[in-house]
């Protein structure tokens, strides 16, 4: 990572780390997308642009493993706009295995036929830049497109995202009623996006599609911030 030991700790001052980015890559992707405004951390959720994102993948590993499908999906806390999202199927460098074809549903004749990232990155950079990017499960998505840049652009790209499965370890994992399950052998909820959804009363929708997830996505995060926080909440109370 780009901290030391002791910063590791503490929340990244991302907006130093992107003015230094913006000035040192090579890229003109890369250099635009830490050009572009980062919030401030005092800044309200409610006024700041969000993109939700969901990776499909060969494996868990970025380091072993790669990205298969990408969906993204421009949102705010109160509209989200599919129509406006994106989906790409992308072809990685090693061949399918049948278990993550039947995890993701996505065949060896699709990524045949599909781009390498290389050929898509740029647009995905410049479809990020300048918002707030929304996951559930941040060790997917940053990791894998810090992976994916580093191999072939040979630079960074690290940035700030609101892991909406982490706000829900919040309240169904943390606290005193949490560990006194614990201590009685009581399973802990599973903080999985279906499973979230459901606590919010939200529909079910076909799980392992990047963009529906991403979809499934921004509508958990939404449905969270309007039980559990107010517009007025600072990006820093949110985001990793």
């Amino acid at each position: 990572m780009f901290f030391g030991a002791r910063q590791q700790q503490a929340s990244p001052n991302w907006a130093e780390y992107f003015s230094r980015q913006a000035e040192a890559c090579r890229t003109p992707a890369l250099k635009a997308f830490y050009a572009a405004e980062l919030p401030a951390e005092e800044r309200p959720i409610g006024e700041v642009p969000l993109v939700a994102l969901d990776f499909e993948t060969t494996g868990l590993n970025p380091r072993e493993h790669a990205i298969v499908s990408i969906g993204l999906v421009p949102f705010d806390l109160r509209v989200i706009r599919p129509a406006a999202g994106h989906y790409w199927v992308v072809k990685p460098p090693r061949t399918l295995t049948e278990e993550s074809i039947a995890f993701h549903r996505i065949t060896h004749s699709e990524v045949e036929q599909a781009p390498p990232i290389t050929a898509i990155l740029d647009e995905l950079l410049a479809e990020l830049a300048g918002r707030l990017a929304v996951v559930h499960y941040r060790n997917i998505e940053r990791p894998f497109l810090e992976a994916a840049v580093l191999a072939n652009r040979a630079e960074r790209c690290l940035f700030p995202v609101i892991d909406t499965m982490a706000l829900e370890a919040r309240w169904e994992r943390q606290g005193f009623l949490q560990r006194l399950k614990c201590l009685f052998g009581i399973q802990p909820s599973s903080i999985r996006l279906a499973d979230s959804r459901g606590r919010y009363g939200l529909p079910h929708y076909s799980s392992h599609h990047a963009k529906v997830d991403a979809i499934a996505t921004a509508e958990l995060f939404q449905a969270q911030m309007a039980r559990h926080f107010t517009p007025d909440t600072p990006v820093s109370d949110l985001w990793v």
